[in-house]
């Protein structure tokens, strides 16, 4: 089988090269020459476990190839999946410029049946959209040609990908014929057999299922950061409450950690898309305005325990350390990041801001230059510090020795921003330590 996907993001590179270890001839296409040339030459652009070795696999193997030229390829394929970026507009609302400019290029250059699948995260209607595109190419060309679009989104987990496509909870497909679902049966057929969950519905409702799939995880992390908020106040414990909410069979355990705040490519791009998309249908969201409000908040309590434990202390001339910066572990994505919200604070108080984060060093410079001090490891991050903030749960930070870190600090302040710590172990060694709902 034959497909194409239109993109060489981070979900167009990783869906590439988990079709082809399931057999798939995959051809992903680029318009970047950069990029492709480095994809053909073995190197990845992104930074995600194991890609690096399932996309050499199959690249050698010859069922996963990189080309910038759509066009020339397209009439050997069966199916052509767009993954291209759908970057937030000003108003909050998804760009489709380039989901468009795919459909613009396949409507022509198309001479046999196709089935066209937007893989991007994309508002409903953007289908209906797509097929409109090609069919006005299509008309300018005089010709007739037989195609379907699909739905296909993803839910791919940043830092654990491969294994979410290769054993997913579920597959969600949109589809408005018979032909089109037997294609893309044809193409799950590995993930049938192995009785993973392939739902079928129409477009509409798969492109929205994306959304709010999104949209309710960042709710449930809201809605316990505004509980642990309020667990401070009372003499609570979030951690304690937690349990005791997650024990119940209706609302389980996942997505009920307090902390800093949420980040990343997903989330606050697509809780924006769908107040937009409600908005532009004459309905108000209220409850996800209230999530975006409450995760923005958030991104600003590390600063706020800091300020409290200086007792209104000028923060001026202080050297505060960070331990981590991506908006997760297992990724150097550091879109939408507590980190970057925290490094624009500190310095606008006229503190030194020391950082250090397994990954994402280079993509932080990238971002913000050498406005902060770049460490070699967790320990020359603290050096002479007057306060250390935790922002990203990396595995290296959960057990550090904590004798060396006292010494090297110059104030043993510890702020955590997602519970990791043991309170009773760190006090001990004589820290102060403040966390998020305690």
């Amino acid at each position: 089988m034959n497909i194409a996907i239109v993109g060489t993001g981070y979900v167009g590179l990783v869906s590439g090269a988990c079709f082809a270890e399931t057999g798939v001839n995959v051809t992903c296409v680029d318009v970047d020459e950069k990029k492709v040339e480095r994809l053909n030459n073995g190197e990845i652009p992104i930074y995600e476990p194991g890609l690096d070795q399932l996309v050499q696999k199959n690249a050698k193997a010859g069922r996963l190839k990189f080309t910038t030229d759509l066009a020339s390829i397209l009439n050997d394929q069966e199916i052509v999946f767009s993954a291209v970026g759908t970057p937030p507009d000003e108003d909050g609302s998804a760009d489709l410029k380039y989901v468009l400019q795919v459909a613009k290029t396949i409507g022509e250059n198309l001479n046999r049946y196709l089935v066209v699948v937007t893989k991007s995260t994309v508002p409903v209607g953007t289908a209906r959209k797509v097929r409109h595109t090609i069919e006005e190419e299509l008309k300018k060309r005089g010709v007739d040609v037989p195609f379907d679009v699909a739905s296909n989104p993803e839910f791919l987990k940043e830092g654990n990908a491969i294994k979410d496509f290769m054993s997913p909870d579920r597959v969600v497909v949109g589809v408005e014929s018979e032909e089109a679902k037997k294609t893309l049966t044809k193409l799950y057929k590995p993930f049938l057999i192995n009785n993973f969950r392939v739902i079928f519905m129409d477009i509409p409702s798969a492109e929205m299922t994306k959304y709010a799939a999104n949209s309710m995880l960042a709710t449930r992390i809201s809605f316990m950061n505004d509980i642990a908020n309020l667990c401070e106040r009372v003499g609570a414990d979030v951690n304690m409450v937690r349990a005791g909410i997650g024990s119940d069979t209706r609302i389980g355990r996942k997505f009920l950690y307090a902390g800093c705040g949420y980040g990343g490519s997903c989330f606050p791009k697509d809780v924006k898309a769908l107040i937009k998309t409600a908005d532009q249908n004459g309905y108000s969201m209220e409850v996800l305005k209230a999530v975006e409000r409450v995760n923005e908040r958030q991104k600003s309590v590390l600063f706020e325990k800091l300020q409290k434990a200086y007792q209104g202390e000028s923060l001026k001339g202080k050297t505060i350390a960070m331990w981590g910066l991506s908006f997760k572990p297992e990724t150097d994505d550091m879109r939408e990041s507590t980190a970057l919200v925290m490094i624009d604070k500190l310095l606008a108080a006229g503190c030194k801001v020391r950082v250090f984060d397994p990954i994402a060093m280079d993509e932080c410079k990238r971002r913000i230059g050498d406005r902060v001090v770049y460490c070699r490891d967790m320990y020359d991050a603290v050096l002479d510090a007057d306060a250390m903030l935790l922002l990203t749960e990396w595995k290296e930070f959960r057990l550090p020795t904590w004798g060396v870190v006292k010494k090297a600090m110059r104030r043993p302040l510890v702020i955590d921003g997602r519970n990791i710590f043991d309170t009773e172990e760190i006090e001990e060694y004589g820290f102060e330590y403040y966390c998020i709902g305690k």
